[in-house]
């Protein structure tokens, strides 16, 4: 084998993980940051926050660029090191890079509202863990170019500056990962890996909140510096990943690999883009339907992100007059009163699957995604509902108003983002059941349950607990050719 293959191949083994298997399927549980019951103004002041960083660009010291997100309301629990320790960081599908506050950090948080131990790495105190500098290959793989700046030792370093002013900064260390292998239907054992990851020493701005405060942030977007980016370079993994978020158990799944049950029905993803942006056609409310696309469909497009990291949704002003219309119209007798000065909340004592509208948004290929009452209706507490629609202020660069469909309108379904043909989709689907993912090796599909392949779940006060599955490949076998 030629030294430029065999240098690319040790540059990808630290890129991505390196495991002692010759073939390995990988759980994370996960936790929702959130419970249902939290204050609406928790969830929009998250939400608000989130779309700021979403609409930034970001400054990569060695030259990367991109726009990852922060803080979506999943987290999961990962062990680093030897002797090995418990880090809690938060599932972005929007991010790219993965990392963790340091021990030095300055600006860090030093306590958590989520009810979870803080804990920061020592890089000193872990006998498997080592500084990537910038000379090494995967400081050019991750951003793209090498650093001109670069001296022999120099760290690997990164800078990452969000809309709102938040900033994490640090550098690249590489350390023995602790992970869950699923060996079969429901069934895991454990297997270490490594790992390369962001080391967070600086931390500026709403990063460093109690309010939402974990230890890191796992990024899952398309970007070549996110772990799905980057374990897809090896030719082993599918660009390919999936949630099921149970809003009615508290459950869900998070999968990479291909989902072979349930079946989806899937749409174009907007290419170029840094976020999962769709077209959207129309959207009917109850029985009464709105076109978006303009005169004889001659109009502008009008474009949704689908984005399980916010919690709410918000729709253009048009469709936000439909649905209350629309409501007011099931509902005459309906009576508004404002709570925290912001949200439209009602009381009503009877089944709102019965009293609302079903919410339809129709997407390119005709694709659908039904939001039912029961999904975007809060109840705050007994008989109160606030409406978990929000008027979106934010516009796309040609002055559309811009929709993001979170939490509410993704619950209860399988959404599959196929990164590899560039679609998405989606089925209403029971997540507190069984999905099957194909391993890529063995042609195997495994049943893959929320509640079934997790083992020592931490019991939080406000959490949900769903799975990750990773499909991961071992990269020894190319060393070897």
């Amino acid at each position: 084998m030629d030294s430029g293959r065999r240098h690319l191949i040790w540059g990808l083994i630290l890129l991505f993980i390196v495991i002692d298997v010759v073939q390995g399927n990988v759980v994370f549980e996960v936790q929702h940051k959130y419970g249902r019951m939290a204050p609406l103004g928790v969830l929009r002041a998250h939400d608000s926050r989130r779309h700021g960083r979403m609409l930034a660009g970001v400054d990569f010291q060695l030259g990367g660029d991109g726009s990852p997100t922060n803080a979506a309301l999943y987290y999961t629990k990962i062990t680093i090191g030897t002797p090995p320790v418990d880090y809690h960081v938060q599932v972005d599908t929007g991010s790219d890079i993965l990392w963790v506050n340091c021990k030095a950090c300055n600006g860090c948080p030093t306590k958590s509202d989520l009810d979870i131990p803080l804990k920061r790495y020592d890089l000193k105190a872990s006998s498997t863990g080592q500084t990537i500098t910038c000379d090494q290959e995967f400081c050019g793989t991750v951003f793209n170019s090498p650093n001109p700046n670069c001296k022999i030792g120099m760290n690997c370093e990164y800078n990452v500056t969000y809309g709102d002013g938040s900033i994490t900064a640090g550098y690249f260390v590489r350390d023995n990962f602790r992970l869950d292998q699923v060996t079969g239907n429901l069934q895991t054992s454990a297997m270490n890996g490594s790992i390369a990851f962001g080391c967070s020493d600086k931390q500026y701005g709403d990063l460093g909140s109690s309010s939402q405060a974990v230890d890191g942030i796992i990024g899952f977007g398309q970007a070549n510096t996110s772990i799905l980016s980057q374990l897809a370079l090896s030719g082993k993994v599918k660009k390919v990943f999936s949630h099921c978020l149970d809003s009615k158990k508290g459950g869900g799944i998070f999968a990479i690999g291909d989902v072979v049950h349930p079946k989806v029905s899937r749409t174009s993803l907007v290419p170029n883009q840094v976020h999962y942006n769709v077209d959207m056609k129309a959207v009917q409310v109850g029985d009464k339907r709105v076109d978006l696309t303009g005169f004889f469909g001659f109009g502008p497009n009008r474009r949704a992100i689908i984005d399980s990291g916010t919690t709410l949704a918000y729709v253009a002003s048009d469709i936000y007059d439909h649905i209350l219309a629309k409501m007011m119209a099931m509902q005459p007798d309906l009576e508004f009163h404002v709570l925290e000065g912001q949200f439209q909340c009602f009381w009503y004592t009877k089944n709102v699957d019965d009293g609302f509208p079903v919410i339809n948004f129709v997407f390119k290929d005709s694709l659908s995604l039904l939001v039912y009452p029961h999904s975007y209706l809060f109840e705050v507490r007994d008989t109160e509902y606030c409406i978990g629609w929000q008027n979106s202020t934010m516009q796309t660069s040609n002055g559309q108003q811009l929709t993001i469909l979170g939490d509410i309108a993704l619950s209860d379904k399988l959404v599959l983002y196929d990164l590899e043909n560039e679609t998405i989709g989606w089925a209403q689907y029971n997540c507190s059941s069984n999905i099957k993912v194909k391993d890529e090796a063995s042609g195997q599909a495994y049943d893959v349950g929320a509640h079934d392949i997790s083992s020592g779940a931490i019991p939080l006060r406000r959490g949900k607990l769903i799975s990750i599955i990773l499909f991961l490949p071992i990269l020894l076998n190319l060393i070897m050719i």
